[in-house]
């Protein structure tokens, strides 16, 4: 397996402006699309600047949701698989990433169902990959999902998402290698196993969605405990503004594919 975040490539979407009414868990207001379009493009450029090539999709008016392009594939070097996602209103959008995928991976697999499963629900580590059950993420569609991993060389796990979290990776993501930073209710997780769990700091716990880039892990802006943690382990990051990608319940880690 390689590396779990040596990315050289990426594959985001533009903001359509029916972007400002995405699914949202508790409601609360929608998110200024000026403000939406500037978040996403300084995340677009910071993938660039970080040494990756970064294809931009057009936006899809039809799919308020489509410029988390992560929920609907998972990408690797040695093929992409096409995911079936938790949501209705978004199953369309797997057809309209289907071409990007297949210019860019010769070995293009697909979830049949009839479970489903959101690319938010799943942690790439150095070793394996564990699949979070959540409200988006089924047990039937896990265990399809586990056998497409194996076909790619890549063991899976099946985790519990604990209630409250909408997606396994809205409360994980990883620092290196061997650390995992983690919100409170996943911090006992048995599938980490054999790794750190550095937990957030009280208050800080949307700061979990980490994405580590090469070298440099991106986080939210407003999370300073958090900064404080990671410079204090040495970690290179960079901090992203996420004030309106946070109103329709995303972060950091949707808004691209990476291999």
């Amino acid at each position: 397996m390689t590396s779990p975040y040596a990315f050289t490539r990426a594959l985001c979407r533009a903001p359509a402006r029916s972007a400002v009414k995405g699914i949202r868990a508790d409601g609360g207001p929608d998110p200024d699309f000026t403000g939406l379009v500037a978040e996403h493009e300084a995340y677009v450029a910071t993938l660039r600047e970080l040494g990756l090539a970064v294809d931009v999709l057009e936006p899809l008016d039809d799919f308020p949701d489509a410029l988390f392009t992560e929920d609907v594939a998972l990408t690797f070097p040695e093929g992409a698989i096409l995911l079936r996602p938790g949501a209705p209103s978004r199953a369309g959008e797997v057809a309209h990433i289907r071409g990007a995928l297949a210019a860019h991976h010769s070995r293009l697999l697909e979830m049949t169902g009839p479970g489903y499963a959101d690319g938010g629900d799943i942690l790439r580590l150095a070793d394996r990959v564990i699949i979070g059950l959540s409200a988006r993420t089924d047990r039937t569609g896990a265990e399809e999902l586990a056998g497409l991993l194996g076909k790619l060389g890549y063991p899976a796990e099946i985790a519990e998402t604990p209630r409250g979290v909408l997606h396994f990776k809205t409360g994980c993501g990883l620092i290196d290698e061997r650390t995992i930073l983690a919100v409170p209710a996943l911090a006992d997780c048995p599938q980490f196993a054999g790794l750190e769990v550095v937990t957030t700091p009280l208050g800080e716990e949307p700061a979990a969605n980490i994405l580590r880039i090469r070298d440099t892990v991106l986080v939210g802006d407003r999370w300073p405990a958090t900064h404080a943690l990671l410079a204090a382990r040495g970690i290179a990051f960079r901090a992203l503004p996420t004030d309106q990608i946070a109103h329709i319940d995303a972060g950091l880690s949707c808004m691209s594919l990476r291999w």
